[in-house]
This record gives structure tokens, C-alpha cells and sequence, in this order.
């Protein structure tokens, strides 16, 4: 039997709308710290994250100065699997992250989603 995957796709969730970003990616850290095999996308208006200095400007808390890239690290080393769509990055730009390990198109992100053993949040 294939191990369940979470299949976390933002394409909604707005880098600067700090907000909107936040829940999936704690959600995706939580999920690999229970040992779950997680995969984040980057697409739409979130595959700015991938691009260097977009998530590091992005202050979640004001007093500490942490940042989305804080909590994209974190999850990284929770086990989480970053991806970002070539068209959004197409707009966005190409100087990525460390944390992206690949670059995807939407016939990969479809036939994810349609995998039986994946279970997709969308953002």
C-alpha cells in the first residue's frame, strides 16, 4: 500500500496579504512533523514565494521580525517539499529559494491531485 500525500496548491494566498500564507504553510509544517508526506506548491499568486526576497520582506510578526521565509524554512525542515510552477514563475521571476527543489508545470500539479493516496488543500 502507497503512503497518503498531502498536496498543499497556493495559488491564492498573496504574499502581501501576510495572512493568507501563513495558515498553509503551518499547516504543512505540522503535517510533516506528524510524519506526513508533504508537498507545497507555489503557483498563482504565491509563486512570488519562491522568488528570493519576496517571503524575507514578509513580516508575520512585527516585534520578533519573523518572516514567511521563517516559517517556509521551518517547514522545509519539518520535511515539506516546496514546487513552483514554471508559468508563475514565468511572471514572478527565477532567482528561487533554496527550499524550491523543483520547478513543475500544471500537468504535474493535476496529476497529483488525482493520485488516489493524495489528499489536496487548496489556498
Amino acid at each position: 500500500m502507497n503512503k497518503k500525500k498531502l498536496l498543499i496548491v497556493m495559488s491564492n494566498s498573496d504574499p502581501d496579504k501576510v495572512d493568507s500564507c501563513y495558515a498553509p504553510l503551518f499547516q504543512a509544517t505540522i503535517a510533516a512533523a506528524l510524519s506526513h508526506d508533504v508537498e507545497v506548491i507555489f503557483t498563482g499568486l504565491s509563486g512570488r514565494l519562491a522568488i528570493v526576497g519576496t517571503a524575507e520582506q514578509a513580516e508575520v510578526n512585527l516585534e520578533s521580525h519573523r518572516t514567511l521565509y521563517d516559517i517556509i524554512k521551518e517547514a522545509h525542515e519539518a520535511g515539506v517539499t516546496f514546487k513552483a510552477c514554471n508559468t508563475s514563475l514565468q511572471m514572478a521571476g527565477e532567482d528561487l529559494i533554496e527550499e524550491v527543489e523543483e520547478r513543475v508545470g500544471a500537468a504535474y500539479v493535476i496529476d497529483e491531485a488525482m493520485d488516489e493516496n493524495t489528499t489536496t488543500f487548496t489556498y
